[in-house]
Order: structure tokens, then sequence, then C-alpha cells
């Protein structure tokens, strides 16, 4: 039986190759992403590789989107944390709601996917979390 993991951030970019690598080597990978469901569409069909969308940011999301990957796929025990977005700016310039959309993405969604995934991670007594 192989692992699965969720990568995400996961059809593009950094996410795309380790999606790929981890699909390779044997995983069962679910390839998050949060936008381009046309570039989603196009991952999975090169790739073969399961493309799930929701944003990672949003804790109940993410319980939701786990929960689907495990009924299609089986208890997730590797979670690549990759997804991250930019809104960068001066100090002067940046507001508070960018400010907080990075944050919420970049670090929360880590937050968010490691307390989604842990229970099935202690109870198969294995887990890999990467950041």
């Amino acid at each position: 039986m192989s692992r699965v993991a969720i990568v995400t951030g996961g059809t593009r970019g950094i996410g795309e190759a380790i999606s790929i690598m981890l699909h390779e080597k044997g995983y069962k990978v679910a390839a998050n992403y949060g936008g381009n469901d046309e570039r989603a569409r196009d991952f999975s069909n090169r790739t073969g590789i399961s493309a799930y969308k929701w944003d990672v940011s949003d804790f109940d999301a993410c319980m939701e989107g786990v929960a689907k990957v495990k009924a299609e796929l089986g208890p997730i025990e590797i979670v690549v944390n990759n997804a991250g977005i930019t809104r960068d700016g001066t100090l002067h310039r940046m507001d508070p709601e960018n400010w907080q959309k990075v944050i919420d993405t970049n670090l929360g969604s880590c937050f968010n996917m490691c307390r989604a995934t842990i229970e099935d991670m202690r109870a198969s007594k294995f887990g890999r979390v990467i950041n």
C-alpha cells in the first residue's frame, strides 16, 4: 500500500515539481491548489495526479479538503506545506488586509493542514510534515 501525500500549492512551480517527484516515487499524491482551475486540469491531465481545490488559509476548508482526499486516496501520512502568496509592497504601501492574507496563507496554512492530518499520522504511527 503506497503512502498518501498532500502537497499544498502542488500544481505549479516548486509544488508541481514536488508532486511529480512523489508520484514518480510511488506515492499517491493529492495536489492542492487555490485558484486557477484550467491550470489544475492541465496539470492533472499531464501528470495523472489528482488536483483538489481549497483555500489553505481557511481552517474549515482544510478540514473538508483533507476529508475528501482521505475518502478518495486513504489516510494522509505526508503533508508538504508549500502554498504561498506574495503581496509585496514597501511598508508604507502595505495595507493590513494584504499583510493578513500573506500571514494566513503562508503561515496559518501550516497549522491548518497539520491539524487536519495529525490524527491519521498518530493512528498509523507514521507521519511526515515538510514546511
